[in-house]
């Protein structure tokens, strides 16, 4: 991406950036490798690679994937994800609460900020690793809602069994 875009600021200039700003770059870095991670892994059509993108790019999935490895980040960047979180929006978010939205906005400030310091190998780590644990979170997820519905598709067809066999 380096090769097609130069980032003319130094890091000094990076840092004086709004942390708004890191979020805006942030944001459609992230939205570019998720679009790029689904066209390499699948076969779908465009509307169908939307719904799909959508699952990770929502404010809600962003503050989950942030909560899931924000232990794994240093000093520095926990210093930036403070800042992106803190920094005074004056947007309301449509399909989120507040919280998930500040929340996803520090992430994107992470993601916007390694990027235009050229941290290129620690933001795509960070990436991948939130994917992968929005990935693992969700399925675990999907685990559970499973054995929940079985559990009662089992209780229910009992008590049906128990009815007509007691008539």
């Amino acid at each position: 991406m380096n090769d097609i875009i130069d980032i003319e600021k130094d890091e000094s200039e990076i840092n004086q950036l709004s942390p708004l700003t890191w979020a805006y770059i942030g944001d459609c870095i992230f939205e570019l490798y998720v679009r790029t991670k689904l066209i390499n892994e699948t076969r779908l059509k465009p509307h169908e690679l939307h719904i799909k993108a959508i699952k990770y790019v929502k404010a809600k999935s962003q503050a989950e994937m942030l909560n899931n490895i924000y232990e794994e980040l240093n000093e520095e960047e926990k210093d930036i994800v403070r800042r992106g979180r803190n920094t005074q929006n004056h947007h309301l978010p449509k399909n989120s609460n507040v919280q998930e939205y500040m929340y996803s906005t520090a992430f994107e400030a992470l993601l916007g900020y390694l990027y235009l310091c050229k941290q290129n190998n620690r933001l795509k780590e960070i990436i991948e690793k939130s994917i992968d644990s929005l990935e693992n979170n969700n399925w675990k997820k999907y685990n559970i809602k499973k054995k929940i519905k079985k559990t009662w598709f089992f209780k229910t067809n009992v008590v049906k069994y128990r009815y007509w066999k007691n008539l």
